[in-house]
């Protein structure tokens, strides 16, 4: 027997073993490259799905092993004074959280999703932000400003709701609303091409949705300057929360919490937010003021009247800035009305201080609304997401 027929003969998986050893050597050799690269794609598949078990079986972990001990690190975090904050927004002891499912990963750590459950039976969907192991002090200290820092701004029905803090027990977490269906800008790529047959007829979503939305968005960046003194930093319909009833709340305060601890909005993530949504004084200057956040505003509206579509979409990040400084601005897209387009360019208006502010928006809105469109936005093209990320200059 050949060396390559018995090679053929020990790999029991490969289909072409019964080949004749006497033919060419290549119609021994692919079949049985094909084969092993089958089969290690299926061993790679089901590493991955190992993979998620076992991420599933940490978080779970995380959430039940953890509660039973509180380590060194922790000791100074919990300041008297950090505990006072916070003590109203603990757990109660008549509260449970259940069925907690990893999501995503964080800035501090694990996100899961799962219920809030009280003894009485009732359950709320929720969302819960941990710290993870093995972090330092200085990030530990971090996440408990953090936690404080959304106990003290989540105080308006247009910003995401915060529901309980653990910081009394191991794993610190924070607890928050989950709003359904969620993320703003995944819930318009739902809209698009919709067989209405199958649509929900009570979901009509038009320029004056638009409109609707639009207004909530600005009352919760109304409320973050006026009552905390807070820019935004990553304005868009990505950090937008959408619930029942087109309800909407402004989410993704991250910039704005680092803003608020460095005195500055210079950071980090700040330095993460995506060219195509920044005003032009935050790309040239990192200057970041509330008229900034009333540009990445207009550029919402366009993405709530395309359903979704990347702004400037025939331009690339880079070359965003260059466009803008030689009076460059999008066109007017398909089923914008003038007072919608009108209230667009204001918010593009190149100095901030000739922007409105989010107070004069709402009244815009308001006074608009009577006079737009009700029919049905139509937008047949499906996203590609690949594609989107790489035009909207998203990781």
């Amino acid at each position: 027997m050949s060396a390559a027929s018995r090679g053929c003969t020990n790999g029991t998986s490969l289909p072409m073993c019964s080949e004749e050893s006497s033919g060419p050597l290549a119609v021994i050799i692919i079949p049985c490259l094909l084969a092993l690269s089958t089969a290690l794609v299926v061993l790679l598949i089901l590493c991955s799905l190992h993979k998620s078990k076992q991420r599933r079986q940490s978080v779970s972990a995380h959430f039940t092993n953890g509660q039973q001990s509180v380590s060194l690190s922790f000791a100074s975090t919990c300041t008297p004074k950090v505990q006072a904050a916070l003590l109203p927004w603990e757990i109660p002891e008549e509260c449970s959280l259940q069925g907690l499912e990893f999501w995503q990963t964080g800035h501090f750590g694990p996100i899961c999703k799962g219920l809030l459950k009280k003894r009485n039976g009732a359950s709320s969907a929720v969302v819960v932000k941990s710290l993870r192991d093995g972090l330092n002090q200085s990030k530990a200290m971090e996440f408990m400003d953090w936690i404080i820092f959304n106990a003290t701004v989540c105080k308006h029905e247009n910003v995401v709701r915060m529901f309980y803090c653990q910081t009394e027990r191991l794993p610190r977490c924070l607890v928050l609303e989950a709003y359904s269906p969620g993320n703003l800008l995944h819930f318009l790529w739902t809209l698009r091409n919709r067989d209405s047959n199958c649509a929900d007829p009570s979901l009509n979503f038009s320029e004056r949705s638009v409109f609707l939305v639009a207004k909530q968005i600005a009352a919760g960046l109304d409320y973050l300057m006026s009552e905390h003194r807070l820019v935004h930093g990553d304005v868009a319909a990505r950090n937008i929360l959408i619930g029942p009833g087109l309800s909407a709340r402004v989410s993704g305060l991250g910039v704005a919490f680092e803003g608020r601890r460095l005195d500055s909005a210079i950071g980090q993530r700040a330095a993460e937010v995506p060219l195509k949504w920044q005003a032009p004084e935050r790309i040239m200057m990192q200057l970041s003021i509330d008229r900034s956040d009333v540009w990445s505003f207009g550029i919402v509206l366009y993405e709530l009247i395309t359903l979704g579509s990347p702004p400037y979409p025939e331009l690339e990040p880079l070359s965003v800035l260059p466009k803008l400084q030689g009076s460059y601005r999008m066109k007017r897209p398909n089923n914008c009305g003038g007072s919608l387009y009108d209230l667009m360019k204001y918010c593009w208006m190149w100095s901030f201080k000739d922007r409105p502010p989010f107070s004069a928006i709402i009244k815009l809105l308001e006074s608009s609304l009577p006079r737009v469109a009700t029919e049905e936005i139509c937008v047949p093209e499906v996203i590609d997401i690949s594609e989107y990320n790489r035009n909207a200059g998203l990781p």
